[in-house]
């Protein structure tokens, strides 16, 4: 009897190992699929995108497949993006820009969540008492730049200015929460501010015309609307001799004379960084703090700034 049991549990303990061993085989071998849901198509976001593919390929190589999607600015959209990845479960979401993750927060708890170009998490997620880490299966990158340097920015270079608008979707958090922030700077230098807000991008070009009577200097955050219609601002602010001061260089870079900017190719480069930890590695998301962009730059637009003739101060680099 007892030598049977010993056969038994020789017979068990190898077959334990062999499982074990097509088990690590079929995980080294298998593919991960990732879904991505982008906002909307403008150049901040998309080279979010980039960087956050170029990092996680050339960490995984050919084993990782991208699911691509782009809401195309609807906000409506993105709970069905978000319902089909989980659906097709997908082993990691990246959320491009806050209405992909708010939908990806509510869609699972369960699948890991990375945002990026996200500007303040804790505002997004209805978080109080932010630590820097969100706690569950969601973490990323941040795209905001300082708000308080943004306003000295403004002060910089608008130093005679009285009055100024604040523009932005009312439908983004993250713009709120910005305006709300800004307000608060500018009034400690000496500004009235106005805001002049919008809801989608059929009002962008009415209300950037209110905007170009009531203020001496433009100032639109990080808001995705603004960024896919900065032609449309362009063309109403300039011909008006409206300088816009932009939270991020794509905005800028259309209709804007300088931004506080940060990469955004970078913050999506960390956020494929992040990705490989979790899907090669198995870290913990839940353990994973937000990251912040390492450094920003001043940057001015020459071209409207010669339109509008604007000399931009020592230490502000062209676009």
């Amino acid at each position: 009897m007892k030598k049977i049991t010993v056969v038994l549990l020789v017979m068990l303990l190898v077959l334990s190992a062999v499982f074990a061993q097509g088990s690590s085989e079929k995980k080294a071998s298998d593919k991960f699929t990732v879904g991505i849901v982008q906002f909307v198509q403008h150049p901040a976001l998309d080279a979010a995108t980039q960087g956050f593919k170029d990092a996680l390929v050339a960490e995984l190589g050919d084993k990782v497949v991208f699911d691509d999607q782009n809401a195309s600015g609807e906000i409506n959209n993105c709970p069905t993006i978000v319902n089909g990845f989980v659906s097709k479960k997908v082993d990691l979401i990246l959320a491009n820009a806050t209405p992909p993750l708010q939908a990806a927060a509510s869609a699972t708890d369960t699948i890991p969540i990375l945002g990026t170009s996200v500007t303040d998490y804790a505002t997004a997620l209805e978080i109080d008492n932010w630590s820097g880490t969100v706690g569950r299966n969601i973490s990323g990158t941040s795209d905001l730049a300082p708000l308080d340097k943004q306003a000295d920015m403004v002060k910089e270079l608008f130093p005679n200015a009285k009055t100024v608008g604040l523009f932005y979707c009312t439908a983004e958090a993250n713009s709120v929460y910005q305006i709300e922030v800004m307000e608060k700077y500018l009034a400690k230098l000496g500004y009235q501010t106005v805001r002049f807000s919008f809801t989608d991008t059929n009002d962008v070009s009415a209300v950037a015309q209110k905007a170009t009577t009531s203020c001496d200097v433009l100032y639109i955050p990080t808001d995705n609307t603004a960024a896919a219609n900065t032609e449309a601002i362009a063309n109403v602010v300039v011909p008006a001799k409206l300088p816009v001061v932009a939270g991020e260089e794509g905005l800028c870079s259309g209709c804007g004379v300088a931004t506080l900017s940060i990469s955004y190719y970078d913050i999506g480069t960390a956020t494929g960084k992040m990705a490989a930890k979790i899907l090669k590695d198995g870290a913990d998301i839940k353990t994973m703090p937000v990251e912040y962009a390492p450094q920003v730059t001043k940057k001015y637009n020459k071209s409207i700034c010669e339109q509008l003739g604007i000399k931009a101060p020592a230490g502000y680099e062209a676009m």
